[in-house]
């Protein structure tokens, strides 16, 4: 065992095979290994010969391992396995350095333990590094997949499969970018993966559930030894707590304690070399592995770069083009015979599995042409599809006839344009996967697909359409109806809105039904669809009473309104001061009080029976007599509440709580109205009594008795009176004694105050006038009849020349200008 500062070594399997027990247990005391539990990790490294593998491991992990003197010659430097611990790494983790592969001094034949050494290391390896030349990238031996495949192989069958890191790296880096390199190398190792005959729990089971795959890459150490180290430096970084989730040491399922890791490993190696199915392939069948690849990747590379094929898979990009799978077909059998001719003297299995293998990627490679030239058939065939079905529509034909229809034209039209397509490529679909060879049944589904996609389009924008319509003719059948009625709000009102909504619902329905018999839906879909509208028709009433309930107040003013300043015969009322207005008030409360209870729920069902008016009536209306006041000491008032009996809250538009106070808003809002019409009866009654009282006129005829017998005694006495009755009576006519006193006594006062002496100074002016008149105008009357002329034209001057606005404004009889 050799320890160099902090790095402890040893040789875990020497050259001739023979596990090294002691060492191994010194090696794990040395290090202390037994107290890491499960925190370690297991690095090892396999590669060809002199590739450089211990010279990478001593700058990448800090260990001792011999490397080889370039100035004494290439010859074999590591003998067995050999483990160090890493220095400066956390978790502990041990490196493996095995003897390289495909070395001089075992021979040809003896590979037998280069096989059980990779085999080993896969097994108790958490992390396998993969050491390979760049240049060798591609080739079968350099590259190690025989051995790999191998491995994979006997490991699955001896072993629990547990979760390994393979990293690859791929020294002497040229100037190929890495991400060209890295798809090479990930293809091969699936493609062993999948070549790799598997347990049958293990058959569908993919690389990446037992294998996790890294690729790196480094410059040469003898020409760019900076730019190396500065490389290693990085990769360094990756093994820091690599047994970390995400980790390359990460997946830690089946890890033995380290304690017991001397004899895992001591079992592992014996039963590796107790195994007899562990040979490599023979030469034979390396060599041709090896040479049918590079002849299938040659015509490969030549199929890709032709120029006719170039100029096909351009075309179709862009259209459809005639005789396609025939060109097709050619250039493919022309690749894979020129294969044939080259590979004929090689090993048979090999050269039928390359040839195959080439098949595939030749596949890969025309499959996107041939999937476009499908696809222009396809999209054709909607667009032709479309075109029919629209027209179809169009012309009043049901729509699921004319799908039906439409549908077994195009999918005919689409057959027959893929037949010469089938036709032709029917020898390429022969040599693909038999998975493969339904493209063409594929791409009639996703054609299929399509129309029925669009048909479903069409269909729920129909449906969508037909629906708007039949709910909009309910609308306009429901929503006026609805509001006249509740507007007239009645006992009938809510039974004739029943009506009115079963009545044009069932004509709605009847009509949607029949429409939708066209679309041939199933019994279900269509009870939904017919449900749904009967709901939008229930749903039009119930928003037009929640509506108009808003407006309760306003339509209950109006009613209110309408029934009290108007007669029977809808005509203007006159307070002539005969109408009972105690009584007219109540009536046109009564009626409001209607309207209130017939809005205050909503009663579309047969079944729907309240007694929301009786309440209310008892609670509003009957309230002011005195028994009410009375009662409402001891009994609760039925309004405080914020439901109705045997109404649900989803049918309650106003509560009774909301009702009480509308009610109470209403009569403060109408009280004017009924106040401002007693003011104008008792204002008429006072107009139209201008006599005294009977009492007063008793009165006068006992006390008067004496002075009417004393005018009876003297004549002279009754024309005194009689003249000033005249005066009076122009005075009455001149100042409207009558309409003043209409509007009241004091405003009447008022007005005959500011117009009397106006009016006397008149009636003297006038008087005078006459009497300067010549007597000789009239020499034949009478004395008597000039008297009395005189006095009816002084009393008709008076009452039809004077004329006195409220104003106070004198207007002059014509009579003067004469």
């Amino acid at each position: 065992m050799a320890n160099s500062g902090s790095c402890c070594s040893t040789q875990l399997i020497d050259g001739d095979g023979t596990f090294n027990a002691s060492g191994v247990e010194n090696f794990m005391k040395e290090v202390k290994l037994a107290e890491c539990g499960l925190s370690y990790a297991v690095v090892s490294i396999m590669g060809p010969q002199s590739s450089g593998k211990s010279t990478l491991l001593n700058y990448l992990f800090g260990t001792n391992f011999r490397e080889m003197d370039a100035f004494k010659g290439r010859s074999q430097t590591t003998k067995g396995i050999w483990m160090a611990r890493c220095t400066g790494i956390e978790p502990c983790t041990l490196v493996m350095d095995l003897e390289g592969t495909d070395g001089r001094e075992r021979g040809e034949d003896d590979t037998a333990f280069e096989k059980q050494s990779a085999l080993f290391a896969l097994a108790v390896s958490d992390i396998v590094l993969i050491n390979m030349w760049c240049h060798d990238i591609g080739r079968e031996q350099a590259a190690n997949k025989p051995l790999l495949k191998t491995v994979f192989q006997v490991m699955m069958r001896l072993f629990s499969p547990r979760k390994t890191t393979l990293l690859f790296v791929i020294r002497d880096k040229t100037r190929t970018p890495l991400e060209n390199l890295e798809p090479v190398l990930r293809e091969d190792i699936q493609k062993i993966w999948d070549s790799v005959p598997k347990p049958q729990a293990h058959k569908e089971t993919p690389l990446s559930e037992f294998f996790n795959v890294e690729v790196v890459a480094l410059s040469s150490y003898e020409e760019k030894e900076e730019q190396f180290k500065e490389q290693v430096a990085s990769l360094r970084q990756r093994f820091h707590h690599s047994i970390a989730p995400g980790g390359l040491a990460g997946d830690r399922r089946g890890v033995v304690p380290a304690s017991g890791f001397s004899f895992s490993s001591e079992h592992i190696w014996k039963v590796i070399k107790e195994n007899k199915d562990l040979d490599l392939p023979a030469h034979k069948v390396m060599v041709a592995t090896v040479r049918c690849e590079e002849i299938a990747n040659e015509k490969y590379a030549s199929f890709v770069a032709n120029e006719d094929w170039c100029q096909l898979e351009e075309a179709v990009q862009s259209g459809p083009i005639p005789g396609f799978g025939k060109k097709l077909s050619s250039l493919l059998d022309t690749c894979l015979s020129e294969y044939d001719a080259e590979a004929t003297y090689f090993d048979e299995g090999v050269r039928s599995a390359k040839q195959k293998q080439l098949q595939e990627k030749l596949f890969q490679v025309v499959q996107p042409a041939f999937q476009s030239a499908l696809g222009h058939i396809r999209s054709g065939t909607l667009d032709k599809f479309k075109e029919a079905f629209d027209k179809a529509l169009n012309g009043g034909e049901g729509f699921s006839v004319a799908a039906n229809k439409c549908l077994e034209s195009c999918m005919v039209q689409f057959d027959e344009a893929c037949a010469e397509k089938k036709t032709d490529i029917l020898s390429l679909q022969m040599l693909l996967l038999s998975k493969q060879t339904g493209i063409h049944l594929k791409y009639e589904r996703n054609c299929r697909r399509d129309i029925d996609a669009h048909v479903a389009t069409v269909r729920a924008t129909k449906i969508s359409e037909l629906t708007s319509s039949y709910e909009e003719k309910l609308k306009e059948a429901l929503s006026g109806p609805v509001e006249a009625l509740l507007d007239g709000a009645s006992s009938d009102t809510w039974p004739s809105i029943r009506n009115l909504v079963r009545r044009e619902t069932q004509s709605a329905v009847s009509g949607f039904s029949a429409a939708l018999t066209g679309f041939d839906m199933d019994e279900e879909t269509r009870q939904k669809m017919i449900l749904s509208l009967e709901d939008y028709a229930r749903g039009l009433v119930e928003g037009k009473a929640r509506e108009e309930a808003g407006r309760v107040l306003i339509r209950m003013k109006d009613r209110f309104t309408m029934l009290f300043s108007h007669d029977s015969d809808s005509m203007p009322r006159v307070w002539t001061g005969k109408e009972d207005i105690r009584a007219i008030t109540k009536t046109a409360r009564s009626a409001s009080l209607k309207l209130l209870s017939v809005m205050a729920a909503i009663r579309l069902d047969d079944d729907d029976s309240d007694n929301i008016e009786k309440v209310l009536a008892v609670a509003l209306v009957d309230s002011s007599s005195g028994s009410a006041v009375t009662r409402s000491i001891t009994m609760v008032d039925p309004l405080a509440s914020s439901s109705w009996e045997q109404v649900s809250s989803s049918k309650t538009l106003i509560t009774p709580v909301q009702c009480k106070s509308l009610w109470r808003q209403f009569k403060t809002e109408t009280e004017y109205s009924v106040s401002q019409a007693i003011s104008a009866q008792e204002a008429n009654k006072r107009n139209n009594n201008w006599l005294p009282p009977p009492w007063a006129i008793v009165a006068l005829v006992i006390l008067g008795f004496n002075e009417f017998m004393t005018l009876l005694r003297n004549p002279l006495y009754l024309g005194v009176i009689f003249v000033g009755f005249l005066l009076i009576k122009a005075l009455w006519v001149q100042l409207d004694i009558a309409g003043e006193f209409r509007n009241g006594a004091l405003p009447g006062i008022i007005s005959l105050s500011s117009k009397f002496v106006p009016t006397i100074m008149n009636l003297m002016k006038r008087l005078a006038e006459e009497g300067q008149n010549p007597a000789a105008n009239n020499p034949q009357r009478t004395p008597s009849k000039n008297s009395y002329n005189e006095s009816r034209a002084m009393s008709s001057s008076a009452s039809s020349n004077l004329t006195s606005l409220d104003n106070g404004t004198e207007y002059a009889s014509p009579l003067k200008d004469e």
